[in-house]
């Protein structure tokens, strides 16, 4: 009952986790990161106040943040479907320790991920309290990408309680998983470019700032240690070291397309593996097209969007080949 249970839960959980990653990028690409100047409220308030007397009251107590009412219901909609997140990560906690006395029981991811959900409400905290920090905010992405690879990882392993024939990873996974790590290193580029509002930099899709004698900056756009106490909302750094940065993210991009390639060449004949990998394929194929988009289009909000959910979607791609390149013969006979 209670391992039913938990595949219930782990599976709400999964599908409440891309909720809060794709609405935390829908936020970020509308600005209402700092439309809440507190936390976890806002404004004061758990719930934003609805009387226009509440309101003038709530200006009062921030007067240097005006209220935007969609920006604000933007930033509290994040944090509530993150707090519900929160609460079903430990009731899967409540369950391992209900269950630790069963054999190949998954406790300590369970439990690993109640520490990841408090560690991500810590950076969710200072992504507001210290103003946008593009360290934080990048972070922030990084543990929600994670937490969402936790989860699959354990719903994989809650699947799979009653097979007793074990399984180790085996040469093919090991190929995905330094495409995973190669795509993480590529959605934490592209984390660090959004955060310090380099999408704008460039405005030709091939070179940068062709005619111009603007250079690159490296050093000072991939400085972490930024002093932290301004405003990051909008960018602090120069038009140079935002281009080194949107450069970089573009080199990564290449890069994991070329990886991808590889796979496709080297995996999509296999059976059980031919509809992961050509979903991979395709996904970054169409990333790369809406990464071009993007800068043709100087980041329209649609554009940008699609951009974040696709690499949502090939993160997803390259979890499901990891998972199917995993399999015993009996679950591929069988799966």
């Amino acid at each position: 009952m209670v391992v039913r249970t938990a595949w219930k839960l782990v599976n709400l959980s999964i599908l409440l986790v891309l909720l809060v990653v794709l609405m935390g990028g829908w936020t970020r690409i509308n600005d209402a990161g700092l439309s809440c100047p507190d936390w976890p409220g806002c404004y004061g308030h758990i719930v934003m106040p609805g009387s226009e007397e509440a309101l003038q009251l709530a200006q009062q107590r921030f007067p240097e943040v005006p209220i935007e009412k969609h920006k604000t219901w933007l930033e509290m909609g994040h944090r509530y479907l993150a707090g519900t997140l929160g609460l079903l990560i430990t009731a899967l906690a409540g369950c391992a320790v209900m269950k630790r006395r069963m054999p190949r029981y998954p406790i300590v991811l369970s439990f690993s991920l109640l520490v990841l959900v408090v560690v991500q409400a810590l950076f969710g905290m200072w992504t507001v309290t210290l103003k946008l920090h593009p360290l934080v905010v990048t972070v922030h992405l990084m543990g929600g990408l994670l937490t969402l690879t936790l989860l699959l990882l354990l719903r994989q392993k809650l699947k799979r309680l009653n097979i007793v024939e074990a399984v180790n990873p085996g040469p093919v996974q090991r190929w995905f998983l330094l495409g995973i790590f190669l795509l993480l290193l590529q959605i934490a580029l592209g984390g660090w470019t959004s955060s310090n509002y380099a999408g704008y930099a460039c405005t030709h899709w091939l070179s940068c700032n062709p005619g111009t004698e603007l250079g690159l900056d490296f050093a000072a756009g991939f400085d972490p240690t930024k002093a932290i106490g301004p405003n990051y909302q909008g960018g602090q750094l120069g038009v140079e070291a935002r281009a080194a940065i949107q450069m970089v993210h573009r080199v990564g991009a290449l890069v994991v397309l070329a990886y991808t390639l590889v796979l496709l060449w080297c995996f999509g004949r296999l059976p059980h593996l031919a509809a992961p990998v050509r979903l991979l394929a395709l996904s970054v194929v169409a990333q790369v097209a809406l990464g071009i988009a993007n800068i043709v289009h100087a980041l329209p909000i649609g554009l940008a969007m699609a951009h974040h959910f696709m690499a949502v979607a090939v993160l997803l791609s390259l979890l499901w080949a990891y998972d199917r390149a995993g399999l015993s013969t009996k679950e591929v006979i069988h799966g």
